[in-house]
């Protein structure tokens, strides 16, 4: 039989094998929990849910904000074999409703700030049970049991733990990755300890003495690591906030709770810079982070020189469960993404699948031990996805003589707009159904900070006027708020290939043409 390995375990109880329970794991607005709280709240939930009927390996999807809730019903599905998907928390309830479908869900924890999305989303799902915490307010459907968190933590006191091992499915992140498809990445126990001991602790040094602050959420494979994985794994304290980030909120946290690592995507960091937030905020950081999208080296620049911290700029993925590739405190090159983590291989090929020299751009792939097994229920993704050991990441890279790695961008057309991915075609079926349009495209262009946003280029249909304000709008009532375009730029017609196709490459260079004229995107 398998060594015994469970990745709740190992992150909660093995810190008071060590003694540490007296120490901060949680703090933030949503409360402060020692080692020793949440490790029992972890098991009294645990037993809550075996009461509640969730057995191992069902799905139990997590809609909530970030908080003590979040990250206790997190580790409780684990410790019981279940598998716990956190979903962005952005989705609207359709959109909600067809993950629910996909993942074959059994049960639904919601926080009140989510609750009309998750109503509506009950309603086409085949979920049977809906933790219900913080008193969301959430009509259920006939057939369908509501649990109150408190329930929950009265169910008793259960030290059990599901006999799972390294191999064992531990929880699922959806990725809209390459095809724009939600789908979900499946990650096994041992992949947490992985991202811990690789990455973490190799290159970040995470110890106990650190408290951890991520703007990006715990629903992200980036946000889970920053904010779960890396600090309780090291003994350290996570900051969480449930609040939608601002850098008005974020200076606040970054102020009364003294985070040493701060973790944001490219775009917040501009945010941040935007809003002349105060040097002295940063003065507990000892490092900061940045992934999610390439960081320019002009916002590095500006970042460091402001704030008198070290930001480390890498690339990870859903698919990795965490940064791969990353610059090292002491040893960083702005404009790259660094170097491999340890105990991680990247190579960039041709089309062939050939290694190419450096200095000569091509396929970024990776292999390493935190991989997903697959995407559930995609086999021809997963298929063309991975090569052996080997993973696509979709990305363009080029490799210096010394072994720093450069994103030159997409190799296809997603767009990652702050962090997420967008998918183009998704926003133009959209866009397509308003009677003002006959057909658009929808292109990266870059900001004026050089980070990418989605723009659409609208062709009108015959006698009507377009209006840039109502068609973002009419985005925004139909899809997720980041997936909206920041700006609309109306033109006669699109570039096509003889065959009829866009010309995307073409496209881009329009639309950056026009914007400049405009002014750059939002």
């Amino acid at each position: 039989m398998p060594e015994p390995f469970n990745a709740a375990s190992y992150l909660v109880d093995r810190r008071l094998d060590l003694g540490h329970g007296d120490r901060v794991a949680v703090a933030g607005p949503g409360g402060a929990l020692t080692y020793a709280q949440l490790a029992e709240q972890v098991r009294r939930v645990a037993a809550g849910l075996r009461a509640a009927g969730l057995r191992p390996e069902e799905r139990i999807v997590l809609f909530a904000a970030d908080g003590p809730e979040l990250l206790i019903a997190f580790l409780a599905g684990m410790r019981i074999g279940a598998v716990p998907v956190p979903v962005s928390t952005m989705y609207n309830g359709a959109e909600l409703g067809r993950l629910l479908a996909d993942s074959r869900a059994r049960m639904l924890l919601v926080t009140p700030q989510f609750a009309a999305a998750a109503q509506e989303a009950l309603a086409v799902s085949e979920v049977r049970d809906v933790v219900l915490a913080g008193d969301a307010p959430v009509e259920v459907p006939a057939g369908v049991r509501a649990w109150a968190w408190d329930k929950l933590l009265a169910a008793g006191d259960d030290e059990s733990v599901y006999g799972t091992w390294d191999e064992s499915p531990a929880f699922w992140l959806y990725t809209s990755g390459t095809t724009g498809t939600p789908k979900a990445a499946m990650h096994r126990h041992g992949s947490v300890r992985h991202v811990a001991e690789c990455y973490a602790a190799q290159v970040l040094g995470v110890t106990a003495e650190d408290r951890c602050f991520s703007v990006a959420r715990l629903f992200f494979a980036y946000g889970l690591g920053n904010a779960a994985l890396f600090p309780l794994s090291a003994g350290a304290a996570t900051i969480l906030d449930p609040a939608r980030p601002t850098p008005a909120g974020v200076t606040e946290r970054l102020t009364a709770d003294r985070p040493t690592l701060f973790f944001a995507v490219p775009t917040f960091y501009a945010a941040l810079l935007d809003a002349d937030v105060p040097r002295e905020a940063f003065a507990s950081v000892r490092l900061a982070v940045s992934a999610g999208e390439p960081l320019p080296p002009e916002l590095y620049r500006r970042f460091t020189e402001r704030y008198g911290v070290e930001l480390l700029d890498g690339i990870g993925s859903t698919e990795a469960l965490h940064i791969f590739l990353s610059n090292r405190p002491g040893e960083v090159r702005p404009g790259t993404s660094g170097r491999p983590v340890p105990g991680y291989e990247v190579k960039v090929v041709d089309e062939t699948g050939a290694e190419v020299p450096p200095g000569e751009p091509g396929d970024l792939l990776i292999r390493g031990p935190s991989l997903t097994t697959g995407y559930w229920c995609r086999t021809e993704v997963t298929r063309r996805a991975f090569q052996g050991e080997w993973m696509r990441t979709g990305d363009k890279y080029v490799r210096s003589e010394d072994g720093y790695y450069a994103c030159l961008g997409r190799s296809d057309d997603m767009i990652k707009a702050g962090g997420i991915w967008v998918s183009p075609a998704e926003v133009e079926q959209c866009l397509v159904e308003h009677p003002s349009v006959a057909e658009v495209a929808v292109v990266a262009v870059p900001d004026g900070h050089g980070l990418d946003k989605p723009v659409a280029c609208v062709v009108p249909a015959s006698g009507a006027t377009v209006d840039a304000g109502e068609l973002i709008a009419h985005c925004r009532e139909r899809l997720a708020a980041f997936k909206r375009p920041r700006q609309v730029v109306v033109v006669d017609e699109l570039p096509k290939t003889a065959t009829g196709k866009l010309r995307r490459f073409a496209i881009r260079e329009l639309a950056r043409e026009l914007v400049a004229e405009k002014g750059t995107p939002a």
